[in-house]
C-alpha cells in the first residue's frame, strides 16, 4: 500500500535491513532530516509493516538472511505495484540490483552512499509516484 505525502507530511519511509546497528542509526538520520521512518529487521518484519501501513517509498538491502531484497522486492509489487522500492547493497552485488531493476525497483544505491544521495532519490522516488 502507498500514500502520497503532502507538503506538510513527512515522507513515510519503509527501511528494510537485517543489520540492526546499521537500520536504526540510518533510520535515526533519515528522521532528523524530517522523514517518518519505520524501520524494519526482515522481510517478513517489512511484509508484517506493509499490511499494518501504508508507506510512500521503501528502501530495501538486497543482502539479507531469510527473504533477501529481490524476493521481497517480487512481494511488495505484488502487495502494492504503486509502492517505489529503492534497493540498497553492497557487497559487490550491483548485477543482482540491476535484476531489482527489471522487476520494478526504482533505483538501486551501492553501500555506503551518502546520506543527501539517499534522500534525493527517495524523494525522487516519493514525487514519481504521486499522482498528478
Amino acid at each position: 500500500m502507498t500514500r502520497t505525502a503532502t507538503t506538510d507530511q513527512a515522507l513515510r519511509l519503509l527501511l528494510v535491513d537485517d543489520e540492526p546497528g546499521f537500520v536504526e542509526a540510518l533510520g535515526r538520520r533519515l528522521a532528523r532530516r524530517g522523514l517518518d521512518v519505520h524501520m524494519a529487521g526482515s522481510g517478513r518484519e517489512a511484509i508484517r509493516a506493509l499490511r499494518r501501513a501504508d508507506f510512500d517509498v521503501a528502501v530495501v538491502d538486497l543482502k539479507m538472511e531469510g527473504m533477501d531484497g529481490i524476493e521481497l522486492l517480487r512481494i511488495v509489487k505484488a502487495m502494492a505495484p504503486e509502492l517505489p522500492v529503492i534497493i540498497f547493497t553492497g557487497h559487490g552485488s550491483e548485477r543482482a540490483a540491476r535484476e531489482g531493476l527489471a522487476l520494478g525497483a526504482f533505483d538501486y544505491l551501492l553501500k555506503p552512499c551518502e546520506l543527501d544521495d539517499l534522500l534525493a532519490t527517495i524523494r525522487q522516488a516519493a514525487a514519481q509516484s504521486a499522482p498528478a
